[in-house]
């Protein structure tokens, strides 16, 4: 970090950008981001490129939220997650762990991915479903209803797992 007389800058891995630290929990977040004064950004969080954090989501731990991504409503992003691209997570949605959420993806309702789980492209996670351990979503896939996928489960492409469905082991859904 730099601070001269008028601008402050900070490092989110790109090199120094303009920036401030959010008046609620202290995070770094680039100029260019919008977070409500409502959201939480934790000390080591980091919001940057033109991400919006609004309502009361937060974003704590080591957590990154880039690029053009959106986390609203009560949504939180933990750990050492990950959400960029064009990616939304919203409702009551959870972020958490070593998770990816990249691209056009929606996480919404009451949705949870964690661990190491990687949910990319188009992809969405919506109403109590769980993507979990090393699992990936990806393509134009659908995970809703409690459906659960989970250790190193693939779904991928416009394949759908609904209701109470569970995807586990090294499975492929397509």
């Amino acid at each position: 970090m730099y601070t001269s007389n008028t601008t402050t800058t900070h490092d989110f891995g790109n090199g120094l950008v303009p920036a401030h630290q959010h008046s609620n929990g202290g995070g770094w977040v680039a100029d260019t981001a919008t977070v409500a004064t409502t959201a939480y950004v934790g000390p080591t969080a980091k919001v940057s490129g033109n991400a919006v954090v609004s309502d009361n989501a937060a974003v704590t731990g080591n957590a990154r939220v880039r690029d053009n991504a959106v986390v609203s409503s009560s949504a939180w992003v933990r750990g050492n997650a990950v959400v960029s691209g064009y990616a939304q997570v919203r409702d009551n949605a959870a972020v958490t762990g070593y998770a990816q959420v990249i691209g056009c993806v929606r996480v919404t309702d009451s949705a949870r991915v964690s661990a190491s789980a990687r949910v990319r492209d188009n992809a969405v996670v919506s109403d109590n479903a769980v993507v979990t351990g090393n699992a990936v979503v990806s393509g134009s896939a659908w995970v809703s209803g409690n459906a659960r996928v989970s250790d190193r489960a693939v779904v991928i492409g416009s394949a759908w797992v609904r209701d109470n469905a569970v995807v586990c082991g090294s499975a492929v859904a397509h």
